[in-house]
C-alpha cells in the first residue's frame, strides 16, 4: 500500500470512529431529553433564559387591574364577599375608558342578594338592588366570569360555575365564561397553558386567556377551530407555553381603586386601557393566587391569564425545534466535539470536553433570545457521553499505538517532536518508505588515542557527558537520534515527522553540535587535565538525499533507522573532514537544499568509498542567523 493510501485510510477510518461517536451521542441525547430527569434540567435552563433575558417585549393587548393592598385599605369595612357592587363599577369605568373585554378572575358562587334572602335578612330595596352595578356591567356583554374546575376525592372532575341569578345575565350565555385554571409542571412552575379544556362546543370548556382573546379578535367561541395570532388553534386539549412578555410588573398594571376614585376617566393611567383587554384579579400580599413561573419571584394568577392573552393574540411564544432538527442541531454539534476529540492529545481533550460542556448552553440562550427553544441539558451530556466513548476508545485501543510510537521515538528525538508525531494522527510506516532526508554523522577525534588513556568508567562517563550536550542541538531541531555507534552518532531530519527545510535544520544542528563540542574542551580539561590528553575535538558530515526508511531487524529485534547511499554518503563525509580540516563538511546537495544565508569554507570534490562519482563537499563556518 502507498504511503496516500495508507494515509488515506486511516483518515477514513477516523472519520467512521467519530460519525459513529457522534451519531451515538446525539441519539442518546434525544432520547434522554424525553425522560422526566433531563426534562427537569432544560427546565432549569428554560427558567434561566427568562430570568437573563427580563422584559422580553412590551404588552400590547392587555392590562392587569390588580386588587391590590391599596383596594383592599380603601374598602376596608367591605367584606371582599360583598365586593360585588365594586366590581361591577371597576367594569363600568373600563368599558368607558375603551376596554375591549374585561375577565374578572374572581369567583363567586352565591350572589350577595341570594344569600342575604338564605339567611332571611328582611326584604328592602338596598338587599333587592345590592348587586345592581355588577347586574348592569354582566348584561353590557363586556365581562367575561371565571369558572374553575375541580377535582373531587372521588377522581371525578367538576366545574364550579357563577351564581345563576349571574349567568342568566350573560348575553353569549357559557361563552361569556372562561376556565381560569392554571396548570403548573411536576417543579409547580407554570410554563404553559391549556387553551381548551373541553372539547364540547355546547360546554363551558375554553379556558380564560382564549376566551377573552377570542373577545378582542371577534372570534366564534362555538368555532371548531381559531386562527389567531398566525396560529391555528384546535379545539382539542393541548398544552401550549406561554410566551411571557417579562417578569412580574410587566404587563400595564392599574390599581382598583384607580377605576372607583372620582374622576377616575381623567386619570392617564386608566386612559391607558383603551384598546385593551383587562383583566381583574388579585394582587394583595395575602393572597394565595399567586404562582411560580420561570422567574424568580411568584407572578399574580391575573397577570399569568394577561400573558397567556399576549401570547395567544400576538402568535409570539417559545418555538421547540421540530423532531428532525433536534436531531441535526445535535449531531452537528457533536460531529464537532467528537473531531476535537479524536484530534487532540488526551489531555487537551478532556479539557476540551470542559470548555464545550460550559459553551454548550449558550447557542440555547441565544436561540431563546428569538423565541427558540434548543436542548441545552441535551447537549451537554451528549459532550460528555462522546468524550468519555472518545477517551475509552483512544485508551483501549488507539492510546497503546501511540504509546508504542512515544517508547519507540522517544529516545531519539525530542518531547516536542514526539508530540508533533502523535498529534499528526499517523505513524511512521514500518514496513518502509523511501524518503528525502538529510543524515548527518559525528564521531570524536582521536577517540581511541582518548580511551586508551582512560579508564573504562571513565570513558563511560566521557562519552555520557558529551552524548548528552551533542545531542541536545539536533532534538532542538527536530531530528532524531538514530543511533550511537561507539562514539559516533547518527541523526536523520525529516522523518519520522516530515520537516520540510530538513537540510537548514540539519545545518543548524551541525553548527550547534561544533559550539557544544568547543564547550566541552574545557569539561574535558578540568575534568582530566594533566593527563597528556590530545584536544578534545569532532567532525560532522552531512549529505541531503533519498533514503530508505523503516524498521529494519530480526523478528526479535529491530529498529527504526535509515539505510542507502545517503546514509553510507554522510558517513563518509565525517571522515572527509579529517582531510579537509575543518570541523562540519557537508554536501553540495545539502548547501543546495538548505537555501541561502549558509556561510561557507574551503570547497573540493571528493571520492568516497563505494560511489562511482566525486561528491562536492563544502566546508560550513556558519549560517544566517546562527
Amino acid at each position: 500500500m502507498q504511503p496516500a493510501d495508507r494515509a488515506l485510510a486511516r483518515l477514513s477510518a477516523r472519520f467512521w470512529r467519530g460519525a459513529a461517536i457522534a451519531a451515538l451521542a446525539a441519539a442518546l441525547a434525544f432520547g434522554a431529553g424525553r425522560t422526566p430527569w433531563l426534562r427537569a434540567i432544560e427546565n432549569l435552563y428554560y427558567d434561566a433564559w427568562h430570568a437573563m433575558s427580563g422584559e422580553r417585549h412590551a404588552p400590547r393587548h392587555t392590562a392587569f387591574v390588580a386588587v391590590d393592598d391599596a383596594t383592599l385599605l380603601a374598602f376596608k369595612e367591605d367584606p371582599l364577599a360583598f365586593w360585588a357592587p365594586h366590581f361591577g363599577r371597576a367594569i363600568g369605568v373600563l368599558g368607558e375608558a375603551g376596554a375591549v373585554a374585561v375577565g374578572l378572575d374572581f369567583l363567586y358562587q352565591v350572589s350577595a342578594e341570594a344569600w342575604l334572602r338564605k339567611l332571611g335578612i328582611p326584604d328592602s330595596a338596598a338587599s333587592r338592588n345590592y348587586d345592581a352595578p355588577l347586574r348592569a356591567a354582566l348584561a353590557g356583554g363586556r365581562a367575561v366570569l371565571i369558572t374553575q374546575v375541580v377535582q373531587l376525592d372521588s377522581g371525578r372532575a367538576e366545574l364550579l360555575l357563577p351564581p345563576r341569578d349571574q349567568l342568566l345575565l350573560l348575553p353569549n350565555g357559557i361563552h361569556d365564561l372562561g376556565i381560569a385554571n392554571l396548570h403548573p409542571d411536576e417543579d409547580e412552575r407554570v410554563r404553559g397553558y391549556y387553551a381548551v379544556l373541553d372539547p364540547d362546543p355546547a360546554a363551558p370548556g375554553i379556558a380564560l386567556g382564549l376566551q377573552l382573546a377570542l373577545r378582542a379578535a371577534g372570534g366564534d367561541p362555538a368555532a371548531q377551530e381559531w386562527e389567531l395570532g398566525g396560529r391555528r388553534i384546535g379545539r382539542q386539549p393541548e398544552k401550549r407555553p406561554i410566551g411571557f412578555a417579562g417578569p412580574p410588573g410587566t404587563i400595564p398594571t392599574l390599581s382598583m381603586s384607580a377605576l372607583l376614585a372620582p374622576g377616575a376617566l381623567s386619570d392617564p393611567r386608566v386612559r391607558a386601557v383603551k384598546g385593551r383587554i383587562a383583566i381583574i384579579g388579585a394582587a394583595n400580599a395575602g393572597t394565595p393566587d399567586r404562582h411560580f413561573t420561570p422567574y424568580a419571584e411568584r407572578m399574580a394568577g391575573g397577570e399569568i391569564h394577561a400573558n397567556i392573552v399576549e401570547t395567544i393574540l400576538s402568535g409570539r411564544h417559545p418555538r421547540a425545534l421540530p423532531w428532525w432538527a433536534e436531531c441535526a442541531y445535535l449531531a452537528l454539534l457533536l460531529a464537532i466535539a467528537g473531531w476535537a476529540f479524536l484530534r487532540l492529545p488526551v489531555p487537551r481533550a478532556a479539557a476540551a470536553g470542559a470548555v464545550l460542556l460550559a459553551l454548550a448552553p449558550l447557542p440555547a440562550y441565544a436561540a431563546f433570545r428569538f423565541d427558540w427553544v434548543l436542548p441545552a441539558a441535551g447537549p451537554q451530556l451528549g459532550i460528555a457521553a462522546s468524550l468519555l466513548a472518545t477517551l475509552g476508545l483512544r485508551l483501549t485501543g488507539e492510546e497503546r499505538e501511540r504509546a508504542r510510537i512515544r517508547e519507540m521515538f522517544g529516545r531519539y528525538v525530542s518531547d516536542e517532536v514526539a508530540e508533533k508525531l502523535l498529534a499528526e494522527g499517523r505513524g511512521p510506516d514500518l514496513g518502509g518508505e523511501a524518503l528525502a532526508v538529510t543524515i548527518l554523522f559525528s564521531d570524536i577525534r582521536n577517540f581511541t588515542t582518548l580511551s586508551e588513556t582512560l579508564s573504562a568508567h571513565e570513558t563511560v562517563e566521557m562519552l555520557n557527558a558529551y552524548f548528552t550536550r551533542v545531542c541536545e542541538p539536533i532534538l532542538e531541531q527536530g531530528g532524531t537520534v538514530d543511533k550511537y555507534i561507539g562514539d559516533a552518532v547518527m541523526a536523520v531530519f525529516g522523518s519520522p515527522v516530515r520537516h520540510p527545510d530538513h537540510a537548514r535544520r540539519a545545518l543548524a544542528a551541525a553548527l550547534g553540535m561544533a559550539r557544544a563540542a568547543a564547550e566541552f574542551r574545557g569539561w574535558m580539561q578540568e575534568r582530566y587535565g594533566g593527563r597528556g590528553l590530545p584536544e578534545f575535538g569532532i567532525g560532522v558530515g552531512l549529505y541531503t538525499g533519498e533514503a530508505v526508511i523503516g524498521n529494519i531487524g530480526t523478528p526479535r529485534r529491530k529498529d527504526f533507522t535509515a539505510i542507502g547511499d545517503t546514509v553510507n554518503a554522510a558517513s563518509r563525509l565525517e571522515g572527509a573532514t579529517k582531510e579537509l580540516g575543518c570541523v562540519i563538511a557537508a554536501a553540495e546537495s545539502t548547501v543546495a537544499a538548505a537555501g541561502p544565508g549558509v556561510a561557507t569554507g574551503k570547497c573540493e570534490q571528493i571520492r568516497v568509498k563505494g560511489r562511482a562519482q566525486p561528491i562536492r563537499v563544502y566546508e560550513i563556518v556558519g549560517m544566517e542567523g546562527r
